[in-house]
């Protein structure tokens, strides 16, 4: 923390605007030396020219905005340098930093830990600041906003504050039984930890529609060889990503597209036909047998499948039929343009992905499960299995607690239980307790 890291905050390469951050104890000196600038206005944005601290040759004429500590992103002093995007000035302005005594290069992350370390946000903050930037739907931009405007941590912040004050409750039974006190501490306390452990119970009952929305709705396309699998992957990647061949056999890996359907993010896998009686016989390769076996893994691990079968085909695949019974799965038969001859119990969905007949109709069958999956709910959705593990501790930690057969245990249970919470958001203050215990109660009268 002592010492002054720079780094370039745009993106790499060349662009209009360049912007270098620079953030710690010796910012604003080095904003003196390289503007030549004495008074330094803070959060407005000055016209200066840039020269280096040894050559003093001209670096740029560039905008420059200085923050005072604590009112910057770091919580420290901090001044942006917003430059002309050309390779050669970002790297003249990051050499005249870097020959500056106490600065450094940034690592990874580092501007933004300073930022939690400070107190500017907490851990779940942080972590919606990298989903931000790496949102690619606008489902994702959403929820990375709400995120980092405290949604979460509004909640979790609310729990601990409601389990710090039962465990000022139960310590204070503890640590100070003379004094002025309410009587029967304990059973009074059992229907507020039974409530908030149910509020943690609808919270983790979420379908894991958070995790899903940033890391994207896992979909499998799944079929018999030869149903146009790969043709139905590219169409809608609307690139060529799989190879299409007439040559049973031909797709022997998974292979994955990342796409935006309706906003959602969605990871679509193009699989080998499914043919899991032949593993390992004599009329497989072992590539083929492989490409067979993660077929089959991504079909159940998926979070939907799509069931193509092949309409000129006289039998429906029975691999294919056994899957359509998973929750989640949607049937097509493909090559409708070619006459379908193929007869299915349910009906599904007739689309010919060679004239691109159907295809729209069945995106929004798609889109209608995906909703579905996702689901309604505005309310702030766990977002990472970190979170997730911490609240199922936290929620074990509570079920102790009404079970402890003695005050002492059920105090540790509720510590353990602040401490998960607090795992979340990074914030775990003793000195919390402490307040309470002395605010509320006439200890020492």
């Amino acid at each position: 923390m002592s010492d002054t890291i720079y780094a370039l905050a745009s993106a790499h390469g060349r662009a209009g605007v360049a912007v270098i951050r620079a953030s710690g104890s010796r910012a604003l000196d080095s904003f003196k030396t390289i503007t030549s600038e004495s008074n330094i206005k803070y959060r407005q944005t000055l016209l200066r020219e840039l020269k280096h601290p040894v050559s003093r040759e001209t670096l740029d004429n560039a905008l420059v905005i200085a923050f005072k500590a604590p009112n910057s992103y770091t919580g420290e002093d901090v001044v942006e340098y917003h430059l002309h995007g050309g390779i050669a000035v970002i790297d003249g302005v990051l050499d005249a930093l870097g020959s500056l005594d106490g600065h450094r290069m940034a690592e990874a992350g580092e501007f933004t830990r300073r930022a939690f370390e400070n107190g500017k946000m907490d851990l779940t903050e942080a972590e919606a600041i990298a989903d931000l930037i790496h949102a690619e739907t606008q489902m994702q931009k959403s929820q990375a906003l709400s995120q980092m405007g405290g949604a979460l941590a509004d909640i979790y912040e609310g729990w601990a504050e409601r389990l710090t004050k039962i465990l000022a409750y139960v310590e204070a039974e503890i640590e100070f039984p003379d004094e002025d006190l309410p009587d029967e501490i304990l059973p009074r306390i059992t229907p507020q930890i039974e409530v908030l452990k149910a509020e943690i119970g609808v919270h983790l009952n979420d379908n894991r529609r958070g995790e899903r929305l940033r890391g994207g709705i896992h979909i499998a396309v799944i079929g018999a060889p030869n149903a146009g699998k790969s043709s139905l992957v590219n169409a809608l990647a609307q690139r060529d990503i799989a190879i299409v061949s007439e040559i049973a056999g031909t797709t022997r890996d998974v292979i994955e597209a990342h796409l935006d359907i309706s906003g959602y993010p969605v990871i679509l896998s193009d699989t080998a036909g499914l043919r899991p009686d032949q593993i390992g016989g004599t009329a497989q390769d072992t590539i083929e047998s492989e490409g067979i076996r993660r077929a089959m893994k991504i079909a159940n691990d998926a979070d939907i499948r799509v069931i193509l079968y092949d309409g000129t085909s006289l039998e429906l695949d029975k691999h294919s039929l056994e899957l359509e019974k998973l929750d989640n799965s949607i049937a097509l038969i493909n090559k409708s343009d070619q006459g379908i001859m193929l007869q299915h119990p349910s009906n599904p969905l007739a689309i010919s992905v060679a004239k691109n007949q159907g295809i729209a109709e069945f995106l929004d069958s798609l889109t209608i499960m995906i909703k579905s999956l996702i689901g309604a709910s505005d309310s702030p959705a766990i977002t990472r299995k970190r979170h997730r593990d911490a609240l199922l501790d936290c929620r074990a930690s509570l079920d102790r607690c009404l079970n402890a057969p003695l005050p002492e245990l059920s105090a540790e249970d509720l510590r353990l239980a602040v401490r998960h919470l607090g795992r979340i958001t990074g914030r775990v203050d003793v000195e919390e307790l402490l307040d309470v215990i002395f605010r509320d109660f006439c200890i020492g009268k």
